[in-house]
């Protein structure tokens, strides 16, 4: 019976390795993931560049998109429970908040445990010199979990953008400060007194995300730190309060003066339709958005002459800053649960290979050799219908082939400027030539699993209060003078003193 046993035993490791081994041969292997599907580029199954990964690669790359706004949770409830409809591989996410504690309760795979099985991965960081920074992403066991998607160098692709016409019309100067948008805001308010001149894309942390770097600030949903409350003092390379400074109080003053003075648009949360509707029909002449959307937003006018730019970031009282950007940001992690699977290995390599070799960067960026583009010499030759379409070639290439959609994951300058015009190259150098224009982001504390879990905790209670308070000050139903201190204190009694006090502790740049 033993020796039964024991041959049954040798046949099942045997199936096991070979199933291994042999996963790509005649079938595709599986691998299942999450796309965070943004309103403004809805996930299509049938981009070009999806498909011709899943032929080249051999590969059965299954994705399902989860709307923005709900991708967080899901992700992370996910995580929690691993249950039997759990992805192979997460797209975008971030080690840090309840996501380190997590990673040190063994929810991922820590990635860093088998080097050998990423070796397309590791040449992009050895090519880009960007070892400094990975190495910055590993947690407190010394491991790392993600991973992280990569720029070779970071671009401007999204700020102020505004109606140039107006400025010509009016005599203005392309604006330099704040306070020459507010002039510039306000005069078009005159002018059309039912307009609302600043909308939003997808919602006010769009808008914040881009202008609160000129205060020294970062918070919300979208902050750098990735802690929601607190900003980063890049002179002392420590963290501080933001979310109860004197630097906040100020901006939010700012803004509640555009929201008293109609120049801002109260319906703060909307779709790419209405901000679209908004802007072309001339009820808005400004939004903080991105430098592929403009092409659209013009095509739907009729305003004669209507003409959209996107100028540098405004200087405020912290500087001319954008939304902080490193050369790494949030990557692919694996659920613990896929190292059950017999291929967990091929799943690896494939992820691998599908993501940061060479090629398939090229196909994620440009699409295919001989069908959307051609080469001459070292010059990119797109294909007539990138290069007659109305929105523009990088928008288009986004909606029609996928290429540049947040399924890429490495970044390469030289390809993105390529699909866009000499307008958006002039501005990108205008802003390389700023002083230090676009700051970078910070790498989460390495906590242990225990303070993790308890900065989690605090980060949760300390968003949603943060959150109800902006909206109130914003709209004024909350005075910011009158009501300051109960929102401190409100804050204070929620832990953002200790929050503050555990990241600085574990603080990796002290």
């Amino acid at each position: 019976m033993k020796r039964l046993f024991l041959f049954v035993l040798l046949i099942c490791l045997c199936l096991r390795t070979f199933t291994a081994i042999f996963a790509e041969g005649d079938a595709p292997i599986r691998i299942t993931t999450y796309y965070s599907d943004n309103p403004t580029l809805p996930f299509r199954d049938d981009w070009r560049a999806l498909t011709y990964i899943r032929e080249k690669y051999n590969v059965d790359l299954v994705i399902e998109p989860i709307p923005l706004a709900d991708y967080s949770t899901k992700v992370t409830n996910m995580l929690v429970t691993q249950g039997d409809d759990a992805p192979d591989f997460v797209l975008g996410a971030g080690i840090n908040g309840a996501n380190a504690s997590l990673a040190l309760n063994g929810a991922f795979y820590a990635v860093s445990d088998h080097p050998e099985w990423t070796p397309n991965f590791n040449a992009r960081v050895a090519e880009y010199g960007i070892e400094s920074q990975v190495e910055m992403g590993k947690l407190s066991d010394g491991k790392l979990y993600s991973l992280p998607a990569m720029y070779d160098t970071p671009a401007y692709d999204g700020g102020l953008i505004l109606r140039q016409d107006y400025l010509e019309k009016k005599g203005f100067d392309a604006p330099q400060t704040f306070d020459d948008l507010y002039e510039i805001l306000r005069a078009y308010k005159e002018d059309y007194p039912e307009s609302y001149p600043l909308t939003t894309i997808i919602d006010i942390g769009y808008i914040e995300r881009m202008t609160m770097p000129s205060w020294g600030l970062s918070l919300g949903l979208y902050n750098s730190t990735s802690t929601n409350v607190l900003s980063w003092d890049y002179e002392n390379t420590m963290y501080y309060a933001g979310a109860v400074s004197d630097q906040y109080k100020n901006y939010i003053t700012f803004l509640h003066k555009l929201y008293e003075e109609g120049l801002l648009d109260p319906e703060m949360t909307q779709d790419d339709a209405s901000t679209t509707r908004k802007l072309a029909s001339g009820i808005s002449m400004a939004t903080y958005g991105f430098y592929d959307q403009i092409n659209g937003w013009e095509n739907a006018s009729e305003i004669e002459g209507f003409d959209l730019n996107l100028y540098p970031p405004l200087t405020g009282p912290a500087g001319a800053h954008h939304m902080p950007r490193s050369s790494t940001f949030d990557g692919i992690v694996f659920p613990v649960k896929t190292t059950q699977r017999a291929d967990f290995e091929q799943v690896v390599r494939k992820v691998d290979e599908i993501f940061f070799s060479e090629e398939a960067i090229l196909i994620w960026a440009l699409g295919i050799e001989g069908e959307t583009y051609t080469m001459d010499g070292d010059k990119i030759i797109f294909s007539d219908d990138i290069l007659n379409a109305p929105e523009g070639a990088y928008k288009y290439m986004q909606t029609a082939y996928g290429c540049g959609t947040p399924i890429e994951r490495v970044f390469i300058n030289a390809l993105d400027m390529a699909k866009y015009d000499e307008n958006y190259a002039e501005i990108n150098a205008k802003v390389s030539a700023m002083d230090h224009a676009i700051q970078y982001t910070v790498s989460a504390p390495s906590f242990d699993d225990l303070t993790a879990e308890d900065a989690s905790l605090m980060q949760a209670a300390l968003l949603d209060a943060y959150t109800v308070w902006n909206d109130a000050f914003i709209r004024g139903t909350k005075d910011i003078e009158d009501d300051w201190d109960e929102y401190v204190k409100d804050m204070q009694d929620k832990g953002i003193d200790e929050f503050l006090a555990l990241y600085n502790k574990y603080n990796k740049y002290q």
